[in-house]
């Protein structure tokens, strides 16, 4: 509990059987209530190492991509009663420790989501962040807070803390899928006048951290700007989009989740 508010820290993985365990034990369980994981059909042990860890679990049955992943694990969330909701990566690439900054950012009720951002502190590139990832994320940042009207230091960080209602609220169901998933979530948490935390948060890039590669960073970098246009035009009245509809599909309208399993009755206390 923080401030009397239940807060659950959630895990999208996929094949992130190597870096779990180191993971989950920085978590500060002191204010953490639970941790839940949804595994996107790992082709290693991410499953049974996350049971015998006492984790919460939920399996896709196939691999249905990053951006429903999250979905599910938003879901799960809210139907355990979260007040706030973590999401952490399993790869071990951000720092658990910073979880009580940001979890305090949202509890204070100062704060309707808070981001941990790796450009903050100016550590990135000595973190080991790719030199073109860092340059991407410098344009793509600018990009955006010139279209959405923010003055955020990234928009493209795997860290970070919602209250629940920012999760009710926000059209998640009309989002992609795939890795823009992110940056979707991030342009509507602003485009419905939600607030914005930072804190500081280092970053590690090694060989088992997940990363994707230059094809698919092209790929996510089009949809951010997609998005940016998206978020410019409907705000001006110029153009229609559901991912910014305040009647598009919420997560617990979603018709189409029954492709995945439950695993929440092996769940152990944490070790």
């Amino acid at each position: 509990m923080l401030a009397g508010k239940k807060v659950l820290v959630v895990m999208p993985a996929y094949n992130a059987a190597r870096t779990l365990e180191r993971t989950f034990q920085d978590i500060p369980f002191d204010i953490v209530d639970e941790v839940l994981l949804v595994d996107d059909a790992s082709h290693d042990e991410t499953l049974e190492v996350a049971r015998r860890l006492g984790i919460r679990c939920f399996l896709h049955e196939r691999n249905m991509g990053y951006g429903r992943n999250q979905k599910t694990c938003y879901t799960e969330a809210l139907k355990l009663g979260a007040d706030i909701v973590v999401m952490l990566h399993p790869d071990y690439q951000y720092s658990p420790k910073i979880i009580p900054a940001l979890a305090g950012l949202v509890g204070s009720g100062e704060y309707d989501a808070a981001i941990g951002s790796r450009i903050l502190g100016g550590k990135a590139p000595q973190g080991g962040m790719p030199i073109y990832k860092y340059l991407a994320n410098r344009v793509l940042t600018a990009f955006q807070n010139l279209l959405l009207g923010a003055k955020l230091s990234e928009y493209h960080t795997g860290f970070r803390a919602f209250s629940r209602r920012v999760l009710e609220t926000l059209p998640l169901g009309e989002n992609s899928d795939d890795f823009v998933f992110d940056n979707e979530m991030l342009a509507q948490t602003i485009y419905f006048g939600f607030r914005v935390g930072e804190v500081s948060c280092p970053t590690r890039y090694f060989p088992e951290a997940s990363s994707i590669n230059f094809t698919r960073s092209v790929k996510y970098g089009l949809g951010v700007l997609a998005t940016s246009v998206k978020f410019f035009l409907q705000k001006r009245g110029w153009g229609q989009h559901r991912i910014f509809s305040p009647t598009g599909r919420g997560l617990l309208e979603l018709s189409n989740y029954s492709n995945y399993s439950d695993y929440s009755e092996h769940k152990l206390s944490p070790q």
